[in-house]
């Protein structure tokens, strides 16, 4: 009951199948690589000088083209621009100033109030570690001296 249609009695394995897309692949390449070479060679042939009147219809269009070029303007924003440039570095560098400085102050400031109460307590201690270490050599001294005469 089965109806045998004439492409299933083909079978096509996957190497075949990769046979037939390469060979596809290829002749595109060939194709391709005519119509590059073809082209190449119908530069080659053309003239390499434009004539006379194609010369003077661009100088003519490059005149034209710089003629609208609006160069005042052009001159003057770039002035803009370089005043605006340099009076922001001089603003910056006056503010960068004035913060170091202001915060140099404040930090003595804030050393100097700190300091009197701070360096005191330190000066204590300090003066209180130098006693008991002149104390503990002065026991170890003593305690060495004394076993010597032993």
């Amino acid at each position: 009951m089965e109806i045998q249609q004439p492409w299933r009695s083909l079978r096509f394995s996957f190497r075949t199948a990769t046979a037939i897309v390469c060979f596809l692949n290829l002749i595109a390449a060939l194709i391709l690589l005519q119509g590059f070479l073809s082209s190449a060679s119908t530069r080659k042939f053309s003239t390499p000088h434009p004539d006379a009147v194609h010369l003077s219809y661009i100088k003519e269009s490059e005149e034209m083209r710089r003629a609208m070029e609006p160069l005042e303007l052009i001159k003057r924003v770039r002035e803009i621009t370089e005043e605006a440039y340099a009076e922001a570095e001089t603003v910056q560098l006056k503010d960068t100033k004035q913060t170091a400085a202001e915060g140099l102050s404040k930090r003595l400031k804030d050393s100097r109030s700190f300091s009197d109460a701070a360096s005191q307590r330190a000066l204590e201690e300090w003066r209180k570690r130098k006693m008991e270490r002149a104390r503990q050599r002065q026991m170890g001294k003593n305690g060495t001296s004394a076993m010597n005469q032993a």
